[in-house]
């Protein structure tokens, strides 16, 4: 949004990854959205378009190795990109860091994105929040799924999954919260995909009220579903920043990760809560502190009721 309010005139791509990419088209900041899967033949493919696009810019947000190769290959006139980043010599325009340009501490993950395009001169100071647009495409995909019709319903969407044991809460909490939310009013639609299918199975199991799972939804129709909820409660995670960019009110439940780099960033009403060690953040792979992951496991589902209680207030 930065980039399109500052040069509504110019050809803004973006390269994502395949199963993502589908997130972000027909997102009206951006013109084209470049998919590359995990095929060395397909990046190689993606490598030589790009070069032919003749880039005038190529920002790395990311700053793996592997969005550092595309832009080098790309061989826009600039490249920009942090001085910690591998392989800076392949830069041009290299930023110290996001703390340097906010003159900040701590700074979020959409503030360390920004600092880039601030960094060649893009205005960036109103600090845009997330946004994402929902196709009319997905929301039929998902008008067509509901069986139950409880999109007629004020729903709570729920995810209860995580990439790291370190950041899911119990499926038992989770269940507890679906349970309160139900004497609100409120139905529960859990949302996690295949592969995290007993974490659905598990939460549906223990709730003693009625939760609706999909494991199945693609991203967009996630978002759409999002987009339809009265509340997000769930863990740090993919689906937390979905939720976030659709502007729905929030609360997120935090572990090991760092809360100032990842807490929601919209101007919806949201919380975190979170149970407080010295030894946070951590990378997460792992407990190494106390061999268990006490950041999750004592977060109480007290806290994230209050938390809601708070959050609906402010609606």
């Amino acid at each position: 949004m930065a980039l399109r309010r500052a040069l509504p005139d110019a050809q803004i791509d973006i390269l994502l990854e395949d199963w993502v990419a589908p997130l972000l088209r027909g997102q009206p900041s951006v013109d084209n959205v470049i998919a590359v899967s995990k095929s060395s033949a397909d990046r190689l493919k993606v490598a030589l378009w790009l070069r032919r696009q003749k880039y005038d810019v190529a920002f790395n947000l990311h700053g793996g190795t592997t969005a550092t190769f595309f832009t080098a290959a790309s061989r826009a006139k600039h490249r920009v990109g942090y001085g910690d980043y591998q392989y800076s010599f392949l830069y041009n325009h290299l930023l110290s860091s996001a703390s340097d340009f906010w003159q900040s501490e701590f700074t979020h993950s959409a503030e360390q994105q920004l600092a880039l395009l601030g960094f060649v001169g893009i205005p960036v100071d109103h600090r845009p929040k997330t946004r994402l647009i929902v196709s009319d495409e997905a929301l039929m995909s998902l008008i067509g799924r509901d069986q139950e019709r409880f999109l007629e319903t004020p729903f709570v969407l729920m995810h209860p999954a995580s990439a790291f044991s370190t950041k899911q809460w119990s499926t038992e909490n989770f269940a507890i919260v679906a349970e309160y939310l139900a004497e609100r009013g409120l139905k529960t639609v859990a949302v996690a995909s295949k592969a995290e299918k007993k974490v659905l199975t598990d939460l549906a199991g223990k709730s003693r009220v009625p939760v609706t799972v999909f494991d199945d939804l693609s991203l967009p129709e996630i978002a759409a579903l999002a987009s339809k909820s009265a509340l997000f409660v769930g863990n740090d995670s993919g689906i937390a920043h979905i939720a976030a960019a659709v502007e729905i009110p929030s609360i997120v439940i935090f572990g090991s990760s760092n809360r100032n780099h990842w807490r929601p960033w919209t101007d919806a009403p949201n919380e975190i809560v979170c149970k407080e060690f010295q030894c946070q953040p951590c990378p997460g792979y792992e407990c190494k502190e106390f061999g268990r992951p006490r950041c999750i496991l004592e977060v109480a589902p007290s806290s994230v009721i209050s938390a809601i209680e708070r959050v609906i207030s402010m609606c």
